[in-house]
């Protein structure tokens, strides 16, 4: 039969869909700007799977691979895809078959059995093929969450979330709502959170509950203005903070356009003790590419602001294979990090999401460049350079579906300076209860049974149905 090939989409034959999602997680490593689909006619790979192995045929060339009765059949499934697609397209991809959310989880059970860094290094080899450069960060990952992390089953953490944004940047899906003309939304949508506030801390009082950390988040909670924003800073001081003896008070600023003098002199005054300033690149061009409305020069100008009030605690962000960026830009993002010098970085690799305009000219319309493969190696290397010389650990790391070059988002901080909160969500060891607009309450049970209970992701859904959610949240809490 004559292969069909669609740009778009990369079309694969496979004789039994049991294992239509390992196959399809290896082919969407190597095409991941490609719509996979199975069907029968006009496939460019025909995958065949039998008892003894997987044979793949391509531009009529066979590609065998044997599996012994002994082998896991699914892992070996995929570390034979992931090898034949490797010497097929020369790509390099450091995590092999690994495609879990938190990869250095096994590493902290290993460590916990008295496993050595060469038993842990090999089984992350054995069973997905990955680099010792990533397995040795999962063990380096692993030890520093085991030193932060308090698993008392009376702690709970909070989150509280702001919906908006000055602007949606373009690689964007998240619930961010650009603030715009949502005046009259806005100030209803406070009221309505900080209704969800009390009546959730009056029941954690309630139950004698410890509160470890606080995490105001987003979306930008900087987006409102000064005076909404120190009303909702209030309302968390006094239902949170106060009475509580939280080691962490984390504000996402966000966006250096939506930070102002009075925002940050009101969290000195409110007792946050960390704040997150996300610049994402130092790089001009690119900021006005992906939707942003300030350049490096405000980032610069806010970071020495926050300085100058007191703040010793602050958190930066990098976003790598933004669109028209290579290895200089994020060489040059780096350096001017380095000189701010802040306390940590979260380095986030690029994911594609199909709910962003990044997706459609990306992969829609083919209109953006994105690095290559290696590049984006490189890039990671060099942000783990910085780390380095800012005398940084990595603390705490996830992974996401559709990251560019199937790699990491990892957060490197000076000792004693990590945020508490991020292993606790990561790592589920504390139950978390979460507030706002798309806020998912975590509750961890005994025996580590979690359950979720998500708040609508529509801020309108969300002011409606509040109450109704609100009493599901507190009658969960109860049992925790």
């Amino acid at each position: 039969m004559k292969k069909i090939l669609n740009k778009n989409k990369l079309i694969i034959k496979l004789n039994d869909e049991r294992y239509s999602y390992d196959v399809y997680q290896m082919f969407n490593i190597y095409y991941q700007n490609l719509k996979i689909e199975f069907h029968e006619e006009n496939y460019e790979y025909e995958v065949i799977i039998n008892n003894h192995g997987i044979s793949i045929i391509n531009e009529e060339q066979l590609w065998e691979y044997n599996i012994s009765e002994d082998d896991n059949f699914k892992e070996e499934i995929r570390k034979g895809i992931f090898s034949y697609l490797k010497d097929k397209t020369r790509k390099v991809f450091p995590w092999g078959t690994l495609i879990g959310i938190r990869p250095s989880k096994r590493a902290m059970s290993l460590i916990k059995e008295g496993k050595s860094y060469d038993d842990i290094v090999e089984f992350y080899h054995k069973t997905s093929l990955t680099s010792e450069e990533k397995a040795k960060l999962c063990i380096e990952v692993a030890e520093n969450e085991l030193e932060l992390m308090d698993e008392d089953k009376n702690k709970i953490s909070v989150y509280i979330g702001m919906p908006y944004c000055p602007s949606k940047c373009l690689y964007c899906s998240f619930t961010s709502n650009p603030i715009g003309r949502k005046g009259k939304e806005v100030n209803e949508y406070i009221r309505t959170l900080l209704w969800e506030m009390k009546v959730t801390s009056e029941e954690i009082k309630r139950l004698n509950l410890t509160i470890d950390t606080v995490y105001f988040g987003g979306g930008t909670p900087t987006a409102v203005n000064d005076e909404q924003f120190r009303v909702v800073m209030k309302s968390i001081q006094d239902n949170f903070i106060t009475n509580f003896d939280i080691r962490e008070f984390t504000v996402e600023c966000g966006r250096p356009d939506s930070i102002t003098y009075d925002k940050l002199l009101c969290m000195k005054e409110m007792s946050v003790n960390r704040i997150s300033i996300n610049p994402q690149t130092m790089n001009d061009l690119t900021l006005k590419s992906i939707g942003r409305t300030h350049d490096s020069k405000d980032v610069i100008n806010i970071f020495n602001m926050a300085r100058e009030l007191g703040h010793e605690n602050i958190n930066m962000d990098i976003i790598i294979g933004l669109p028209g960026e290579g290895l200089n830009e994020v060489k040059r993002t780096c350096e001017e990090i380095e000189r701010l010098s802040p306390e940590s970085i979260t380095v986030h690799g690029l994911s594609i999401k199909r709910g962003s305009k990044l997706y459609e000219k990306l992969v829609v319309e083919k209109s953006l460049y994105i690095p290559e493969q290696h590049e984006i190696v490189e890039m990671f290397k060099q942000v783990e350079e910085l780390s380095l010389r800012m005398n940084m650990k990595p603390y705490y790391m996830y992974r996401q579906k559709n990251m560019l070059g199937n790699m990491e988002n990892i957060g490197y901080s000076i000792k004693g300076r990590e945020c508490v909160y991020n292993i606790a969500m990561i790592e589920d060891t504390q139950t978390i209860i979460a507030v706002g607009a798309n806020g998912i309450s975590k509750f961890l049970f005994d025996n580590d049974i979690i359950e979720r209970l998500a708040n609508n992701k529509d801020v309108r859904t969300y002011i409606d149905k509040v109450e109704e959610i609100t009493e599901e949240k507190v009658k969960m809490l109860r049992k925790v």
